[in-house]
């Protein structure tokens, strides 16, 4: 189609060339010089409008891609809206149907998804609607309007026009050789005359049709460039406004869902601890561990010493406080998580957890510690 378009434009420069050496040739019957101009004039405003048609097309074209590039990107985000929010309404079922033995971490990060989710799905219908209203409606109705028809109306007008006066020149042409042949033969100068007063009138309304057709082209030519304009920054802020407030929502869900991932992941508090386990294992009278005969500790030949990384308030007398940054000296160390060691002169019983490793010592140079 390109190729046409190209061919037809230099068979068009080409009749022009034409048409102009006609016009020279036979300047001296029609005026002379002032006709030479006149139609050099005529023939640049054809150029121009030749030129107004193209770029007129081209920018109703860009129009209509841009019309169904968001007819698209609403059909598809609707769809987007439709399985996100039965996303949202999974999740929110899941969190507020279901809860777990160890806690309640997922249906809460479940509950806050399902939230988040039904926000992004209302952001994502308002874009929808935005596009579709602010800048597919306004586009589409200046591809289907008025105002370019009636100025492409103007330049056909303008073109009939334009070829009677170029068929006209011709026949002023015959009409003078006539004359000339006849010597002077009163009806064909008549004729000569009429040929000549049509031709005039032909092109003082091809000036007038002329300069209407280029001033119809060129507002209609601005005002597709301004308003289509005007639609793609809206829809580039439209889209920016959006994803500000997606990543904002975003934001505020992952801060959510870390605050129960930490929970999940923190050191159990002895609250957490099941009755059988709670309790740290004693000693009987005679200072043989209790539950010796069930296997529970695990004896060590070395005592250690450990750093105390988590806070530990003890519940009984049995138990020992801790304090980050104080230092342990771990003695026993039972299966089911706890410790028992010393520390600034105390002894009890303490979470294993609550400590980490930091070196060994000899059994002998406890007291030192």
């Amino acid at each position: 189609m390109d190729a046409i378009r190209k061919q037809a434009s230099k068979l068009r420069e080409q009749v022009a060339r034409q048409q102009q050496a006609v016009f020279k040739q036979f300047a001296g019957g029609l005026g002379g010089s002032e006709d030479v101009v006149a139609n050099e004039v005529e023939m640049q405003q054809q150029q121009k409008l030749e030129k107004l048609h193209i770029s007129t097309r081209s920018a109703k074209h860009f129009q209509r891609d841009i019309v169904r590039g968001v007819e698209g990107f609403i059909v598809t985000g609707s769809k987007q809206v439709e399985i996100g929010t039965k996303l949202s309404e999974d999740s929110r079922k899941y969190g507020s149907e279901n809860s777990c033995t160890s806690g309640s971490a997922l249906s809460k990060a479940a509950l806050s998804y399902s939230s988040a989710r039904m926000d992004i799905e209302r952001e994502r219908e308002n874009l929808l609607k935005t596009l579709g209203t602010q800048v597919a409606e306004p586009l589409r109705a200046m591809v289907v309007g008025a105002p370019l028809e009636d100025a492409r109306r103007h330049a056909q007008r303008y073109d009939r026009v334009r070829q009677e006066s170029e068929t006209q020149v011709i026949e002023v042409a015959r009409r003078q050789a006539k004359v000339k042949e006849s010597n002077g033969n009163p009806e064909n100068l008549s004729k000569f005359e009429a040929a000549q007063v049509r031709l005039k009138e032909l092109k003082s309304n091809m000036t007038i049709l002329g300069k209407e057709a280029v001033a119809t082209m060129s507002a209609v030519e601005a005002q597709q460039q301004r308003l289509t304009l005007q639609r793609l920054i809206t829809m580039v802020e439209a889209e920016k406004n959006h994803y500000q407030k997606l990543v904002h929502i975003l934001d505020r869900l992952e801060g959510e869902m870390m605050q129960e991932r930490q929970r999940i992941e923190a050191p159990p508090l002895v609250a957490a601890v099941s009755p059988m386990s709670s309790s740290p294992p004693e000693d009987d009278n005679n200072g043989v561990q209790a539950s010796q005969s069930n296997d529970i500790f695990e004896e060590n030949m070395d005592y250690y010493l450990a750093e105390v990384i988590h806070p530990y308030e003890a519940e009984s007398d049995a138990e020992l406080s801790l304090t980050v940054g104080e230092y342990v000296v771990v003695r026993k160390v039972s299966t089911n998580g706890w410790a028992e060691g010393e520390c600034e002169g105390k002894a009890g019983w303490f979470p294993l957890e609550y400590v980490e490793r930091r070196d060994r010592i000899l059994d002998n140079k406890v007291a030192e510690v």
